[in-house]
């Protein structure tokens, strides 16, 4: 049985439809499934639950700060456990540079980490390659979110 997605709002400043993005990430996660990376740290079947939580940039480059040595706000971040957390600021920020919307991207990266808990890795060009294209074809598959344009 695939494993059950929560998320969880905790940064109000960008305005994004947490009901819709958990909607299209429940499409999404059987298309991650189907699709084990080579990394050998494959999780995602494995667990009974994914907790998502849209936090602020100060909040993730505090937890990157911590778990990563790295004080700098970053887009999403995956924990082996089930957790993914998600920048909402960086999302509205990289979604308007592309084009689209805030609750576009942070699915996108919400793809993206449940990609990592299927063994994905994006450390080098070439895993970092197949993993983006594999990250964008399920997002155009459970795309779009309502209320949220495509790109062009």
């Amino acid at each position: 049985m695939p494993p059950t997605l929560e998320v969880h709002v905790h940064c109000g400043a960008v305005a994004v439809d947490d009901g819709a993005l958990l909607s299209a990430a429940k499409r999404a996660l059987p298309l991650c499934l189907a699709e084990t990376g080579n990394s050998g740290a494959a999780v995602l079947g494995e667990l009974e639950t994914i907790e998502v939580s849209l936090i602020s940039d100060a909040e993730i480059a505090r937890v990157h700060g911590e778990f990563m040595d790295d004080p700098e706000p970053t887009d999403v971040i995956t924990f082996p456990h089930g957790e993914i957390l998600i920048s909402v600021e960086t999302a509205a920020r990289e979604g308007g540079r592309h084009g689209h919307s805030a609750s576009r991207e942070a699915l996108l990266y919400l793809i993206h980490g449940l990609l990592h808990l299927n063994g994905h890795d994006d450390l080098g060009d070439a895993p970092r390659a197949a993993m983006h294209a594999v990250q964008e074809r399920i997002l155009d598959r459970v795309s779009p979110l309502p209320g949220a344009e495509n790109r062009e």
